[in-house]
C-alpha cells in the first residue's frame, strides 16, 4: 500500500523489530545492504547456519540482508518464528532466486526516506490519528481452517482477543473521522466482527504458502472500511 501510494507524509509501524529494522536499513544504508546480498550463496548449507545467526545483535543493514536473504531463499517466502522469536522456515525450492535486486532496493530506499518508521503496538501508533487521515491495517489474517492456522509473524502471535480490538479501534477512529481501510480473510469470525458499521468487499487473492500445490490457487479475502 505505502509503495503504491507513496505518500508525502507516512508512518510505517509493526511490532516485529526486524521488519521495521530492515526498512530502516534499506532507507539509511542501501549499498551495505546490496553488498552484503551479493556476497550470500544461494545453499542450503548456508541458509540453515544463516538463519541461527543472532541477527538482532547487528546492524541495521545486516538485519535487512539477513531478512531480505531469508525471504527470497526460504520455503514460498514464508516469515514464521517460533516462540523464541527464532526463525524457522525451511529452506525453499529455488533454481535461481533474485536474492539481491539492486534497482528496487535502492527504490525502496528512495521511498522510506521521509516515512517515520516504529515498533510498537497498533494502537499505540494510530493514538494521534485524526480527522482526514488515511489508516490502513494489514493484521496476520483470520485462518480459514484449523490446518491453516497461521500467525507466527512474532513470538507472540496474533490471536482472536487481538482482531476484536482491532475492530474495536477501527470503529472508535472511523467515529473521530480518521479514513480506515483493513484486508482480513474472509473467514467467519472477521464477517461477524465487521458485521456492524463497516463495509466489506470481497477481493480475489492468489495465495502459494500451502504445501500441496493443488491446494494453492485463488482464494476470496476481504477488504474493509
Amino acid at each position: 500500500m505505502f509503495f503504491a501510494l507513496r505518500p508525502r507524509r507516512a508512518v510505517l509501524a509493526d511490532v516485529n523489530a526486524r521488519l521495521i529494522r530492515t526498512y530502516r536499513g534499506v532507507r539509511n544504508n542501501v549499498e551495505d545492504v546490496i553488498r552484503l546480498l551479493r556476497s550470500y550463496p544461494h545453499d542450503s548449507t548456508f541458509f540453515y547456519r544463516f538463519r541461527e545467526a543472532n541477527v538482532d545483535g547487528g546492524s541495521d543493514a545486516e538485519v535487512a540482508a539477513w531478512f531480505i536473504y531469508l525471504n527470497k531463499t526460504g520455503f514460498n517466502g514464508l516469515y514464521r518464528v517460533n516462540r523464541d522469536n527464532r526463525f524457522n522456515v525451511p529452506f525453499g525450492r529455488y533454481a535461481s532466486p533474485n536474492i539481491c535486486d539492486e534497482s528496487t532496493l535502492r527504490a525502496c530506499s528512495a521511498a522510506l526516506a521521509d516515512a517515520e518508521l516504529l515498533v510498537d503496538d497498533f494502537e499505540v501508533v494510530v493514538a494521534k490519528a485524526k480527522r482526514g487521515d488515511f489508516v490502513y491495517f494489514d493484521p496476520p489474517y483470520v485462518p480459514l481452517s484449523t490446518t491453516s492456522s497461521f500467525t507466527s509473524y512474532t513470538s507472540s502471535g496474533f490471536g482472536n482477543a487481538e482482531q476484536k480490538r482491532l475492530r474495536d479501534l477501527a470503529t472508535r477512529l472511523k467515529k473521530r473521522g480518521v479514513r480506515v481501510l483493513l484486508s482480513n480473510s474472509s473467514a467467519p469470525l472477521v464477517r461477524n466482527l465487521y458485521a456492524d458499521g463497516f463495509d466489506l468487499i470481497k477481493v480475489s487473492a492468489t495465495r502459494v504458502v500451502n504445501s500441496k500445490a493443488t491446494a494453492r490457487g485463488s482464494i476470496v479475502e476481504l477488504l474493509i472500511k
